[in-house]
């Protein structure tokens, strides 16, 4: 197949690319370059997307495009410039579309929130720029699109430092006191990058469409920690803290410095990690084993350095300072 990938210098659309790559198809990636390099053997051509005319490529066609944009003026472009060439279309959107994120075991039925009308969107506006994109893509290419929604995405790659954070402490410091809050059975589910694009591009070589939730397997809050602490070798023992006790301190949640990530300490936001997402694994979507994603998550952790400075996750000087 001939790809056009609208990114694909950065961590998910670097992934896409490099595996299309890997079963011989043809990639083209329209990026700013600022993220990083293409994978090798893909084309680059470099350009911003909020000023970009698609004249570099005005005489050619495409069996597939992916689109990973958040900004609808930017996914509006693309779509004038190339619904009418395009045999398929993946826009990636994301499960931060939904209204409500109160129940567990939410599906593609779940409402939306409505959709933004600024073409240049905030990232406070995110669920509503995704959910723009989204109604202005099945608008112009209809029956041949395939939405894709992802929930927390981990793995190789991730500048984010959400998914490692846990495992990465219990490496760097496994003889000190585990500090947790007492939200262990809560439900979480992290998607391993590499398991969300090899399904993606088998799924436009098959010629999939439809909508669907890609998230990772549920597993218990506790049950991450405790697979975190096997995998790092972490001894010592756990301080489960009262959440409320928390938030008083000034943690945060889910992501960013000085947060405890994967943690939502909100009832209205219990369903966001506990999504059924049975369509996508209708359709073909499988999870590398969580034993073996952790033990991925620590190597890549590892690489980038277990004691840098992290964008998120609590600092163990910030963890001995609530204990003291």
């Amino acid at each position: 197949m001939d790809l056009l990938i609208l990114g694909g210098t950065a961590w998910l659309g670097r992934e896409l690319s490099a595996n299309a790559l890997d079963r011989g198809h043809t990639v083209t990636c329209i990026a700013r370059g600022t993220s990083g390099d293409v994978a090798e053997g893909a084309r680059f051509i470099a350009a911003d997307r909020d000023s970009y005319d698609f004249a570099d490529i005005a005489a050619e066609s495409f069996d597939s495009v992916i689109e990973l944009t958040w900004q609808p003026g930017q996914c509006g472009d693309a779509l004038r410039a190339l619904a009418g060439r395009a045999k398929h279309w993946t826009f990636v959107s994301s499960c931060s579309v939904y209204a409500s994120h109160r129940d567990v075991d939410g599906d593609e039925s779940g409402e939306l929130l409505l959709a933004t009308s600024a073409l240049r969107a905030e990232m406070s506006e995110y669920g509503e720029a995704k959910v723009a994109c989204e109604v202005a893509t099945r608008d112009a290419v209809g029956d041949r699109l395939l939405l894709v929604r992802p929930g927390l995405i981990g793995g190789s790659g991730d500048m984010s430092d959400r998914a490692g954070a846990w495992v990465a402490r219990c490496a760097g410091f496994p003889d000190e006191s585990l500090m947790v809050p007492d939200s262990l059975d809560q439900v979480t589910q992290v998607i391993d990058v590499r398991d969300l694009a090899r399904w993606m591009i088998s799924a436009i070589e098959e010629g999939l469409v439809g909508t669907f939730d890609a998230v990772g397997p549920q597993m218990s809050f506790g049950d991450w920690i405790a697979l975190a602490r096997q995998v790092a070798g972490h001894s010592a023992d756990l301080r489960v803290v009262d959440p409320g006790w928390l938030i008083e301190q000034g943690v945060a949640e889910f992501m960013g410095p000085g947060s405890l990530t994967m943690w939502l300490h909100d009832p209205e936001w219990r369903g966001f990690m506990a999504r059924t997402g049975a369509a996508a694994m209708r359709a073909g979507l499988t999870h590398t084993p969580r034993a073996a994603f952790m033990q991925d998550l620590l190597e890549w952790e590892t690489f980038c350095g277990l004691y840098r400075e992290r964008r998120s996750g609590l600092s163990i000087e910030r963890e001995r300072e609530l204990f003291s």
